[in-house]
């Protein structure tokens, strides 16, 4: 009697994808969304601006076929209507007015202001190169974990808006980054990180961070294809980081957003668009240069002894990718790649980052 064996059922996350694969896989995923949401929304009217925004971050580095340095990092982050109009509109409690009027610049009279506030929560990931060694690697990074939750106040008109945001969370293994990498790993069949028992110790996180966008005029053709740049100046304060920031993002495409660019997951840096544009795209190129005097995940624990190295003290971002949206939606695909962060760091790093926004 012939025994007949079938093909065990392959496990579809056993077997990783390509860098190449996963940029197409992304590229095309942008495109049908793109689609999609026209063709869905095509006999909607346009409307105001709807009063929330909701966007989800991932980056990793499994993009450009890496596993080392800033891994992953993944954010929810939610974005109200201007507050002044909804607190006129009678939508918020008669409790809350009184506190509403109290943040800064709410009772100006400019009528091109708007002021929005911000909650975001997130984790970031960071390992040294060899994940398989179960040794501290003294001369490569520490691991570790970011786990936060994060206020911003934003008040914007047309050509310029400032944000200020607080973040405060849990580095160290109560972040649970530890557990995240080694899940997804054993998903995935990956090399398994074995050093996380050599990663920074618990320590609660603060930053203070201020930034301000410039938007500067766009230049724009009859047929509605146009370029604009927004430039970005900041600064932040805290055991987790402590840096001045400058940066430049230059766009061009088919209806340019009324909006101030995209951005990353970093202090001050979420996507923010109008709701009254059609459906567009554009591509961009981006830089943002730090001066950094202080990085937790390099210098180590503020006041435990832990693994750390010498960090660099400037640190640039080259970023280049490609935004699409409709109405509602907005999807965004960036390839960043940093140059080094500490001492014996042996080459730059670089990553991808996909976004997708929502206004409900």
């Amino acid at each position: 009697m012939v025994e007949l064996k079938y093909p065990r059922r392959m496990n579809p996350f056993s077997r990783p994808f390509s860098p190449r694969q996963l940029r197409a896989t992304v590229l095309i995923i942008l495109y049908l969304t793109w689609q999609t949401a026209g063709c869905a929304l095509a006999e909607e009217q346009q409307s105001t601006e709807p009063p929330w925004t909701f966007s989800i971050y991932f980056e990793n580095d499994l993009f450009t076929g890496t596993d080392r340095n800033y891994t992953n990092g993944i954010k929810l982050a939610l974005i109200s209507p201007d507050l002044k109009k909804f607190a006129d509109s009678g939508k918020l409690p008669d409790w809350s007015l009184k506190y509403v009027k109290k943040l800064p610049f709410i009772n100006k009279p400019d009528p091109e202001l708007t002021h929005k506030v911000e909650f975001s929560i997130g984790q970031n990931m960071y390992t040294p190169a060899d994940i398989s060694s179960a040794e501290l690697i003294p001369d490569d990074r520490p691991y570790a974990g970011w786990s936060y939750f994060g206020a911003g106040f934003h008040t914007k008109s047309q050509r310029m808006m400032d944000t200020i945001e607080l973040q405060f969370g849990m580095v160290g293994p109560d972040s649970g980054a530890d557990e995240t990498q080694k899940l997804v790993h054993e998903l995935r069949r990956l090399q398994r990180p074995n050093g996380w028992e050599h990663q920074l110790k618990n320590e609660p996180g603060f930053a203070a961070i201020y930034e301000r966008k410039w938007r500067l005029p766009a230049i724009t053709s009859p047929d509605r294809w146009g370029f604009d740049a927004v430039a970005h100046l900041g600064c932040a304060l805290g055991n987790v980081y402590t840096y001045a920031n400058t940066g430049l993002e230059a766009r061009f495409g088919y209806h340019l957003p009324d909006d101030f660019g995209v951005t990353l997951i970093r202090p001050a840096g979420n996507t923010r668009f109008s709701t009254n544009d059609q459906r567009g795209g554009y591509i961009f190129a981006a830089i943002n240069g730090r001066a950094v005097a202080r990085d937790i995940f390099l210098d180590g624990n503020t006041l435990a002894d832990s693994h750390h190295v010498t960090k660099e003290p400037l640190v640039t971002d080259i970023a280049g990718g490609v935004a699409l949206y409709f109405q509602r939606f907005k999807i965004t695909w960036t390839q960043l790649l940093r140059t080094k962060e500490f001492k014996a760091q042996p080459d730059n790093h670089s990553f991808g980052s996909i976004t997708f926004s929502f206004f409900f």
